[in-house]
């Protein structure tokens, strides 16, 4: 595949959200106008794999999928209704199909509202999920469904239901305001969080990571990072992707087998990517206002900045640890603390608060309640009682590169062990 190939992919991708917005800024109706700019951009990939871009790729593709959009009302006599209300709230200069590159002097970028539209309330996360990356992350069904390790007819399904409740609640032209624009912005970090978790560690297949998604969900931080460039919870959030995704190359062997932090060869991390989130962090930390996502970055930097395990922080992850229990406290959380009071204060003093996080309903069945106790256990050299916490915790994973490094942690430790299905669940965060 040529450079200039990949050159218009990427430049389409970046300009599908703008286009999307803009049409349901004008016209108001999201499922037709995501349609609409599905063709667009489908004319645009065949045609300018030949010409090149126009001079004005956006106003190309806005045209385009307005005059798409406007024959796909016309040809559907059953809406006339709906068609008559479109004509009379469409310019006369839109309905006379203006040139296709050409630029209004009112054009400005949407993409903000449309990440707002597509994490609406009214959805469940994994509808906003798909949403967010076949709306604004220009992936396709096939695409989403394939990452998602789902049919291709039921990620259509929860696309089209997505696309049918936000046509029924109500589409909004621009982001909302007030109190409402923040929470609304803190779902859109969070399912952008949730994209990147399921790309860096898979909830279920035979992978143990699903790449595309965390470059996707990176390259969709960088986007809203674009668009409030003032907010620091959202460069946290970046920082946090970067960061832990630095890690990438390492997480398995040459066998595709996980490789724990520990034991990772550092010489493998992205630098670079490590170089741009710290200095990200520390161009956002000294403004105040320190959110769960910038104390969840300044530990993946602190692990980061180790050249050797044994050179990690570990009293200092832990302080950060106390805070992110303060401002953002969820089961990932209270074990990932665990661990760090471990490393300070000794295996015993973490078994103890282990048993008091293992009160927490959420964390009923999960697989990582088990697999620290079974490293606490390690620790101390309780190497039986650690076998058999890692098999519990290997019978609970539900993606099988998780299942299969347990297994081999509890045979480590001498103990055989035949497995059993395991039940369905949801796996953790990145760091």
């Amino acid at each position: 595949m040529s450079t200039g190939h990949h050159d218009a992919g990427d430049l389409l991708r970046e300009l599908a959200p703008q286009v999307l917005g803009a049409l349901v800024r004008r016209y108001g109706v999201f499922d037709a106008c995501e349609d609409a700019v599905q063709e667009a951009l489908l004319a645009a990939t065949v045609q300018w794999r030949e010409t090149g871009p126009p001079a004005s790729p956006r106003g190309w593709l806005v045209a385009v999928a307005s005059r798409k959009l406007i024959d796909q009302i016309r040809s559907e006599t059953a809406r006339r209704r709906r068609e008559d209300a479109l004509a009379l709230a469409t310019p006369q200069s839109a309905l006379l199909a203006p040139a296709a590159d050409a630029v209004s002097a009112t054009d400005h970028d949407d993409s903000l509202a449309l990440l707002f539209l597509c994490c609406h309330p009214a959805l469940s996360a994994p509808s906003r999920i798909a949403l967010t990356l076949r709306a604004v992350g220009g992936l396709t069904t096939a695409q989403i469904a394939a990452a998602f390790l789902v049919p291709e007819a039921t990620m259509a399904q929860r696309i089209s239901r997505a696309k049918q409740t936000v046509r029924t609640a109500g589409t909004l032209p621009a982001p909302p305001e007030g109190p409402e624009y923040a929470a609304r912005l803190a779902e859109v970090r969070h399912v952008l969080y949730l994209i990147f978790n399921e790309g860096y560690t898979a909830t279920g297949g035979t992978e143990l990571m699903a790449p595309e998604l965390a470059t996707e969900a990176i390259r969709l931080t960088r986007l809203l990072r674009r668009l409030v460039p003032g907010d620091t919870e959202t460069a946290g959030l970046l920082a946090l992707m970067l960061l832990t995704d630095a890690r990438r190359p390492a997480r398995t062997d040459p066998h595709g087998e996980l490789v724990p932090l520990a034991e990772q060869d550092r010489g493998r991390w992205d630098r670079r990517l490590i170089a741009e989130g710290v200095e990200l962090l520390g161009a956002t930390l000294p403004r105040g206002q320190v959110g769960p996502y910038q104390l969840q970055a300044a530990i993946a930097a602190v692990h980061d900045e180790a050249e050797h395990p044994d050179a990690t922080d570990w009293p200092q992850i832990l302080a950060l640890y106390d805070l992110l229990e303060r401002c953002g406290p969820n089961p990932v959380v209270a074990l990932n603390r665990v661990v760090a009071v471990a490393m300070v204060h000794g295996p015993a003093a973490g078994l103890e608060l282990l048993a008091e996080a293992a009160d927490d309903k959420r964390l009923a069945g999960h697989h990582r309640l088990h697999a620290v106790r079974g490293h606490l256990l390690e620790m101390l050299g309780e190497r039986e009682a650690a076998a058999r916490a890692y098999r519990e915790a290997a019978r609970r994973a539900t993606a099988v590169p998780e299942r299969r490094h347990l297994t081999r942690r509890a045979d480590h430790l001498g103990a055989a062990w035949h497995p059993s299905p395991a039940p369905t669940g949801a796996g953790g965060g990145p760091v």
